[in-house]
């Protein structure tokens, strides 16, 4: 039998070969790819800005997907959920009168609706999963299927903005825009990306020194040990799930306010889907959501970068799979050699 670093080792050569074999296919000469990458994610201010953007939703949606882990749960809905939220936050920053300087106020509510949002649109799935054993995965893929169509249905009626010709909400006003915790020049770092990092600090914490996190994290790794200490599992499942529907909705909040400035008809290029990977590769441990997220967000925007030489953006796609993959294998052994 092979030695398991031996099977890691060769695991790992042929991810690399794999990627190697994926830039064969295009017609352009490997360092000028490489150069091109580099220039379009880190070279610029405004490279670096666009870097951080794509970062800044897969970090929070990452984190909501973490919590709905730890315990045990896999939240495919996060997308619904950012979505869904995205809408109501729009809608309350829209429609939520106030006199000149209560913006700071209004904004923070508008967050809130969106995580209240975000919360609801997975109670049903949360219910489903602690009281019927229905798995959350059915659930909540069909959850994300109404949510786009719902959003879909309200922009392109209700939510409208009766001066536009697409279907989408009317701009915010400036002074209802997140501001940037730095900007200098071309440089502009986005406050939701502090609280990104904030959350994924805040939940390492929770998890490791509260009751609650224990509660959490025992039943998400054994129920029945779990249901012997005397921990409600129906009342852990449903929280966890739930406030995995608020974070995701709160980033969907945060998105419309720190960057797009309103809600429209394909909203999300697919921000939840990708952070089921940051999630994933931050394994058991929240900090490493803030270099998961920011290894997601550096690709993401490289792979846009990247069609300008015909570089299909799908690669970047795969290069992911294959370092969760990488990643997968490094924990099931370190976890053997622990047991």
């Amino acid at each position: 039998m092979k030695h398991p670093s031996f099977r890691l080792a060769l695991l790992v050569l042929a991810a690399i070969v794999a990627v190697a074999l994926l830039f064969t296919t295009v017609d352009r000469p490997l360092p000028e790819v490489w150069e091109g990458f580099v220039r379009g994610t880190t070279g610029t201010p405004i490279a670096w800005t666009g870097t951080l953007r794509e970062t800044t939703p897969l970090l929070l949606l990452g984190a909501g997907v973490f919590i709905a882990l730890r315990a045990g749960l896999f939240n495919i809905g996060i997308e619904g959920q950012f979505i869904v939220g995205a809408a109501c936050s729009t809608w309350v920053a829209l429609n939520l009168p106030g006199p000149p300087g209560t913006e700071p106020v209004r904004m923070l509510l508008a967050m809130l609706a969106g995580g209240v949002a975000g919360a609801l649109w997975a109670l049903p799935a949360a219910w489903i999963k602690a009281y019927r054993n229905g798995h959350e995965v059915i659930s909540t893929i069909m959850l994300n299927s109404i949510a786009i169509a719902l959003t879909d249905f309200l922009v392109a009626g209700p939510l409208k903005d009766p001066k536009g010709a697409s279907p989408s909400t009317a701009k915010l006003s400036e002074a209802m825009r997140l501001p940037f915790a730095f900007s200098q020049g071309n440089l502009q770092v986005s406050s939701g990306l502090l609280l990104g990092i904030a959350l994924a600090v805040a939940m390492y914490l929770w998890l490791r020194f509260r009751v609650a996190g224990y509660e959490l994290r025992l039943t998400g790794e054994n129920p029945t040990a779990a249901r012997a200490a005397g921990v409600s599992v129906a009342r852990v499942t449903m929280a966890a799930m739930v406030a995995s529907g608020a974070i995701g909705g709160a980033a969907g909040g945060i998105h419309v306010l720190a960057f797009e400035g309103r809600f429209y008809q394909g909203f999300s290029p697919g921000y939840g889907f990708d952070a089921l990977g940051v999630a994933l590769l931050a394994a058991g441990n929240s900090l490493l959501l803030i270099p998961a997220g920011f290894l997601f967000g550096f690709l993401t925007k490289g792979g846009a970068s990247l069609q300008v030489f015909g570089v299909p953006k799908g690669i970047t796609t795969i290069m992911l799979g294959l370092i969760i993959l990488v990643a997968a294998a490094i924990r099931y052994r370190r976890e053997s050699n622990d047991a």
